[in-house]
């Protein structure tokens, strides 16, 4: 039995999986935890595990950087330690994976039903593919050709500085400066908590009046509803001028970053594009404008003109590349 996880600042997968006689996969249980109601991941492990058989080998993408087999979780007070986990399940077949990784080798195992590619003038080519995801936070990597097939390397470029491409996010940046004084990086804007900040950004630089419908930063009669949830929402509906101009924005700056992921890879064999935020916000991504900011490379827009651009909608696809770690 092979244990596959997909460990996330929102929610924790866990998944069984069997390997049949013919190589395919099947799921004997698979469940979902909220991840902020656990003070550790050992808590959401012996409550799946209880009355389950013994594991043979367990693969785990991790939100967080994985030094040594020992991460520190980015947005959740954890600590995963390999070798632990090694003792805990009894197996040495033990593989702590970024959860960007994961999501990488599972973009591998998707069928063409899961994707919508964003760039009419795709050609098809072969090389690199760029993975990058905008969720809980902003993770990025790359899927390295040898020439016959594909590697996994994990990143945490999304925590690089941010730049800005014209005059608005140039005061966006000085904006995002004052109110994170020590480091201001892409995941600041390329994550849920990013509508917030943007929204917050043009009410201040008084792009329109604030939304009746969003509430106030740190509003007590505002506790319990998701702001960024309410922005993108009537952001990509178009209910609500200055929510649609959050979402544009934000678009425009993930494309921008989808870019500059595509050339420092060399990612002549396209762009995939995973995460959370990206289905909620398809109507948004398919007007042309996230295509327009990755190809505006200067001398380079040729080159990104002909990548293909596949926006993922299968939300399981970290799971996925944990399940075919070991089964492989």
């Amino acid at each position: 039995m092979i244990l596959a996880g997909d460990i996330g600042g929102t929610k924790t997968v866990l998944a069984l999986i069997s390997k049949q006689s013919d190589g395919s996969l099947n799921c004997e249980a698979e469940q979902t935890f909220a991840s902020g109601e656990f003070q550790d991941f050992e808590v959401i492990l012996d409550l799946f595990l209880a009355n389950q058989p013994p594991v043979a080998a367990a693969c785990f993408g991790v939100a967080g950087p994985i030094i040594d087999q020992r991460c520190q979780t980015t947005n959740l007070p954890w600590i995963l330690d390999g070798g632990l986990l090694k003792a805990r399940l009894g197996t040495p077949r033990v593989r702590l994976l970024n959860d960007l990784e994961a999501m990488a080798l599972g973009m591998l195992h998707l069928q063409a039903q899961d994707f919508i590619e964003l760039n009419p003038d795709a050609q098809t080519q072969t090389g690199n593919i760029a993975v990058i995801a905008a969720g809980t936070g902003l993770g990025e990597a790359i899927l390295y050709r040898d020439g016959e097939r594909y590697h996994a390397i994990a990143t945490e470029g999304g925590h690089a500085d941010l730049a800005s491409q014209n005059h608005r996010q140039d005061r966006l940046l000085s904006y995002l400066r004052e109110r994170y004084p020590d480091h201001v990086s892409y995941e600041r804007i390329l994550s849920g908590s990013g509508f917030s900040n943007l929204y917050d950004f043009l009410v201040a630089d008084r792009y329109a009046e604030p939304c009746p419908a969003v509430p106030a930063e740190n509003d007590p009669n505002g506790y319990g509803v998701d702001r960024n949830a309410v922005i993108s929402r009537l952001g990509v509906s178009g209910e609500d001028t200055l929510c649609s101009e959050v979402v544009r924005l934000f678009v425009e700056i993930y494309g921008a970053e989808a870019g500059n992921l595509a050339l420092k890879s060399l990612a002549t064999g396209g762009v995939f594009i995973g995460g959370g935020i990206g289905p909620k916000i398809r109507p948004a991504l398919e007007t042309g404008a996230f295509m327009q900011a990755f190809t505006g490379k200067g001398r380079f827009q040729g080159m990104l003109g002909r990548l293909s651009v596949k926006l993922a909608l299968n939300p399981r696809t970290p799971l996925l590349g944990a399940m075919h770690y070991f089964a492989d």
